[in-house]
């Protein structure tokens, strides 16, 4: 199957005159599932739909987004893998000299505030066209939220990209109900998983306007927990009046079916940049030869915004499909014999489930402040899934490279012995964060003596298979309610064991998140007040604690 078209002269070997569907992206075009519009790509030509793609458009003139004609349906927009912003800007606010998802990894190649700029070109190549926003820069900014690098309060992305509808979140089901509604002249109101501004309707739960989260910071905490309830709880209509305006954000569609998930990946990517490039995509070579087995995450961080795209809600892909993808993957060029990942949002959470009601639960994480009586792990059928993939023909390695959730792996030693015998090589990644309980409890970690427990027991079956192999712990600094004084607790627990940080992180505050709203509000969720390194100045001095001491 070729690649979906990005030229006249493909559409012209598919016999197309005209696209049904234009998506429009801020990352260069990578036929593989990892990537968001790719993804959306196919499944639309699955479902019958005649799809282009324009990535990386210029944005000095509407032209290149036309280069493909006008679509009959609608346009589709998407910043990229990232918010743009974050692509751009490091946690200090300097300009990034890359950019993982363009080829050759040169920065420059898209917008800031990617959304609204092609939001706008798109209106000027095809006046009234439909327009559709998506992605993770739309679903974390579908709401007023706070902006880290204009250091204020915005609006809806809708408002400011004067697009029709946002489809937030893991959006399979959505555009594809939106399209099939357009080609049948039917309306795109009510459709789940979108956001777009509306009168207020009877039945919708009112959220704190953008008004009233500006004139009182505290709540936009508010507004994001109702946010995150309606996300992961299966909540209500939500409205949020912007002046006369209101946004109206529908309930998420319920999660793909294991078999949806399943058909989803057995789609004909390619797992290749389009042949248009002459330079590597650094984004691919990271994920090229990996396996998603699962979708969702559990955790509920804090600071992420995997659940709030996601969801909580796991779904994991059955055996056999991916026992296909690894056996079609062997027979690809540049195949060596590496699966590198077999995993997702969370690796060990493969199979797992809640058996509680998504409706009347109210936890906001599975697993802290301790995991659920009713979050069933399956960690030996994980373990037994990897056995199984490694014996493939044509299989000489297979890892774990998404990362695992420690305090979960403590639950079943015998995972963690399989895992360091048969599934890592040499480090092993892991997220304790950091090992101050108030900062961790902020974050929704677990306490820090279960990363400490956990090194104890992979060190010891890792020596016991003859091994030696090491846990390299992310940690993040300058987090809301993080002082100097934890960030030098930490550094001296490193110095006493002789380890020194590897994966070390400034917080970034991206929209959408509790986190982020705690460092607006500068309080807890309880509305105590917090300390905030807030300048750039006392972010850095934070952070600096985990860094080697220049020699003078």
């Amino acid at each position: 199957m070729p690649m979906l078209p990005m030229t006249k002269a493909e559409m012209a070997a598919r016999g197309w005159q005209e696209l049904d569907i234009l998506l429009i992206s801020g990352d260069a075009y990578v036929d593989h599932p990892s990537f968001g519009t790719p993804l959306l790509g196919r499944l639309l030509e699955a479902n019958g739909y005649r799809v282009g793609i324009i990535a990386q458009p210029r944005w000095d003139t509407p032209e290149d987004i036309a280069r493909l004609g006008r679509p009959r349906l609608f346009c589709s927009i998407g910043a990229g893998s990232l918010d743009s912003m974050l692509c751009h800007y490091t946690a200090f606010r300097k300009k990034r000299r890359d950019d993982a998802f363009t080829p050759g990894g040169k920065a420059g190649a898209r917008p800031n505030r990617a959304s609204i700029v092609y939001a706008n070109l798109a209106r000027a190549a095809f006046p009234g066209i439909f327009l559709a926003l998506g992605g993770i820069e739309a679903s974390l900014r579908r709401t007023a939220h706070y902006d880290f690098w204009s250091d204020s309060l915005r609006r809806s992305l809708i408002f400011d990209a004067k697009a029709d509808i946002i489809l937030y979140g893991m959006a399979e089901k959505s555009i594809l109900e939106l399209a099939r509604r357009l080609r049948d002249g039917e309306s795109t109101v009510g459709i789940p998983g979108t956001a777009r501004i509306s009168d207020l309707p009877e039945d919708a739960t009112l959220l704190p306007s953008y008004e009233d989260i500006l004139a009182k910071p505290t709540r936009l905490l508010e507004a994001t927990l109702a946010i995150e309830e309606q996300v992961h709880h299966a909540g209500s209509r939500l409205a949020q009046p912007h002046g006369k305006k209101f946004l109206l954000l529908e309930p998420p569609p319920p999660p793909l079916s294991q078999a949806e998930l399943d058909a989803l990946y057995s789609l004909p990517f390619t797992r290749q940049a389009h042949p248009s490039y002459s330079q590597p995509i650094p984004a691919l070579d990271m994920v090229q030869w990996s396996i998603t087995a699962v979708r969702g995450c559990a955790g509920g961080c804090a600071f992420c915004s995997l659940a709030l795209h996601q969801g909580r809600r796991l779904v994991s892909r059955s055996p056999q499909s991916l026992a296909a993808e690894i056996n079609a993957l062997t027979k690809m060029p540049g195949w060596r014999g590496t699966i590198s990942d077999v995993g997702g949002p969370t690796a060990n959470f493969w199979n797992a489930a809640c058996r509680a009601n998504p409706s009347t639960c109210r936890r906001r994480s599975c697993l802290t402040p301790k995991i659920c009586p009713h979050f069933d792990l399956k960690q030996k059928e994980y373990l037994q899934l990897l056995r199984q993939l490694k014996k493939l023909p044509g299989v000489k390695h297979l890892g774990i490279a998404s990362g695992i959730r420690h305090d979960a792996a403590l639950q079943d030693p015998e995972f963690i012995d399989g895992l360091a015998a048969e599934f890592v090589s040499g480090q092993l990644k892991l997220a304790p964060e950091h090992a101050a309980p108030a900062v961790t409890a902020l974050m929704r970690k677990p306490d820090f003596s279960q990363f400490e427990r956990f090194c104890e027991l992979f060190t010891a079956c890792s020596r016991e298979h003859g091994k030696e192999q090491y846990v390299v712990p992310y940690i993040m600094s300058a987090y809301p309610g993080c002082t100097m004084a934890d960030m030098q607790r930490l550094a001296a627990w490193f110095r006493r064991r002789g380890w020194k940080p590897q994966q070390t992180q400034c917080f970034i505050p991206t929209p959408g998140t509790v986190a982020t709203a705690m460092f607006y509000a500068r309080c807890d969720l309880d509305g105590k007040p917090l300390y905030v390194a807030a300048t750039d100045r006392e972010r850095e001095d934070q952070h600096a604690t985990l860094l080697p001491k220049k020699r003078s």
